[in-house]
């Protein structure tokens, strides 16, 4: 008997090291996405205007890294916080830990390299090596094109600097652990021709990261064979919000929609009446940064549409609104 309990104790101690070693080595050799490039990305006008556009209408990195006003309908940004950082991100919103929305001012990435930011917005790696929680959707954007990244970095160097002090994210046990595992190198391609109307329109929709709020996710996971089909929920002042089936089923989603009232619902927001609509915090409210996406053009709006009708028909009703009661 005792050498059965010694065999036991024996094997209780090597699965304890194993465990330990295996924390320290998540903790300490990753994320491994490599070191950052040595690039210097040059401020042609060509590149700010495009990273402009990208970073408040496509990719809407604005919408995030700025303080929103929630006091008006899909919180617009609140006029002189752009790019300050701040916003957070916490268990209320079924986040497993609080996150806050970096400072992209100069103020603060001044002293990050071209290289430092390029791996962070196509990684999710800090400047420090630290991992940054997919909030940010950089497995998204280490999709897409290398001359968009490096436009979005001229167009971050442009902004005025706010001093902001943002306070450290801190995720839960276990994905204190976890989020090592979860940066990537990126897969860069190169952005296809706006006249291959449907890749394009693939192209901008992981731009906007669309697929992240229209797919449910259920404990961290996005539904299989759910995709953008709607569903996935966000706790508001006022109840819960649920986002649109956006497939092209005809009775739940947008299948019985024309391009013409597709662009009509994003072109409503580019209207001063309804980027200032007040809503009290009892209303519904949305979390999709309509004022932002409605400053897209008109050709890539339609682009995005002509994609969605290419994807699987998914029946899913949603009811967009619960107040609580």
């Amino acid at each position: 008997m005792k050498k059965v309990f010694k065999v036991l104790g024996f094997i209780l101690l090597f699965v304890v090291v194993a465990v330990i070693g295996m924390g320290v080595y998540v903790k300490t050799a990753l994320p491994n996405v490599g070191p950052p490039q040595e690039m210097k990305v040059e401020l042609t006008p060509e590149r700010i205007k495009r990273g402009e556009y990208l970073a408040t209408a496509v990719m809407v990195c604005m919408d995030c890294h700025s303080k929103r006003d929630w006091s008006k309908f899909s919180g617009p940004v609140t006029p002189g916080t752009l790019g300050q950082g701040g916003d957070e991100f916490n268990h209320t919103m079924g986040f497993p830990g609080t996150y806050f929305a970096a400072n992209i001012t100069p103020a603060g990435i001044g002293n990050w390299t071209d290289g430092e930011v390029f791996r962070a917005i196509t990684t999710g790696v800090r400047k420090n090596g630290k991992p940054i929680f997919p909030v940010m959707p950089h497995a998204n954007y280490g999709k897409l094109d290398e001359e968009d990244i490096k436009s979005v970095i001229a167009y971050l160097r442009t902004l005025p600097s706010i001093e902001n002090s943002v306070p450290e994210s801190e995720s839960d046990f276990p994905m204190n652990f976890i989020i090592n595992t979860i940066p990537a190198k990126a897969n860069l391609q190169k952005m296809p021709s706006p006249a291959d109307q449907i890749k394009y329109g693939k192209y901008l929709v992981t731009a906007a990261s669309c697929f992240d709020c229209h797919t449910q996710l259920i404990k961290g996971e996005y539904l299989e064979g759910m995709d953008f089909a709607g569903g996935r929920t966000f706790e508001m002042p006022g109840g819960v919000l649920s986002t649109a089936n956006i497939t092209p089923d005809t009775k739940t989603g947008i299948g019985s929609w024309t391009q013409e009232q597709f662009l009509n619902k994003f072109k409503l927001f580019r209207d001063s009446s309804s980027i200032a609509k007040p809503v009290a915090e009892t209303d519904f409210n949305s979390m999709m940064p309509w004022t932002m996406y409605a400053k897209m053009k008109d050709e890539d709006l339609a682009a995005i549409y002509a994609y969605l009708r290419t994807i699987k028909p998914i029946s899913n009703s949603v009811v967009k609104f619960k107040p609580r009661s």
